[in-house]
C-alpha cells in the first residue's frame, strides 16, 4: 500500500515538474531538460528527480546549476498542485542514461565487428585432418 502511494506521488511530481519545465524557467542556463524518473522516499519526505539534458557537457552542467537554483520555486509549484500535508524536498540528479546508452552502443558495435571477423575466419577455414574422419560401416566392410 505504501509503495503504491510512493509510486503515485512520484509519478505526479514527475508530471508537474515536466509541465513546469516545458513552460520554461526564467534562467538562460537551462537547456533542453527531460525528467526521466522520480523516486520518493518511504516517508514521502524526499524526492530524487532524475533528469537528462540534450546537448554538450557544458549544457548539462549549466542546466544542473539552473535546476539547483530553481529547486525552491519548483518545490513550491509541486506543493501548490499536490494535495498532501507535507511537500517532499526535491533533489535533482543527472541521469547517466545517455552516457550508458552510448557505452552500450560502442560495446555492441565492437562485438559485431568481432563476430564478423570470426565469421570471416570460419568461412576460409579448412579441416585439420581428413574432411570426414569417421569410418562408415560400408567402408569398414570393404576394408576387411
Amino acid at each position: 500500500m505504501a509503495g503504491e502511494r510512493q509510486a503515485r506521488l512520484a509519478d505526479r511530481i514527475r508530471v508537474i515538474l515536466a509541465e513546469r519545465l516545458e513552460k520554461g524557467l526564467r534562467d538562460p542556463r537551462l537547456g533542453f531538460v527531460t525528467i526521466t524518473d522520480v523516486r520518493v522516499s518511504g516517508d514521502l519526505q524526499h524526492a530524487s528527480v532524475f533528469y537528462t539534458v540534450l546537448g554538450s557537457e557544458e549544457e548539462r552542467v549549466s542546466s544542473g546549476a539552473a535546476l539547483a537554483s530553481a529547486t525552491g520555486m519548483l518545490r513550491s509549484e509541486v506543493g501548490r498542485q499536490l494535495s498532501t500535508r507535507l511537500v517532499p524536498t526535491l533533489e535533482f540528479i543527472p541521469d547517466a542514461l545517455p552516457e550508458n546508452a552510448d557505452h552500450i552502443s560502442a560495446l555492441l558495435r565492437e562485438a559485431q565487428e568481432r563476430d564478423a571477423a570470426v565469421a570471416g575466419m570460419a568461412a576460409s577455414a579448412v579441416h585439420a585432418g581428413e574432411a570426414d574422419p569417421y569410418v562408415k560401416p560400408r567402408e569398414a566392410e570393404d576394408a576387411e
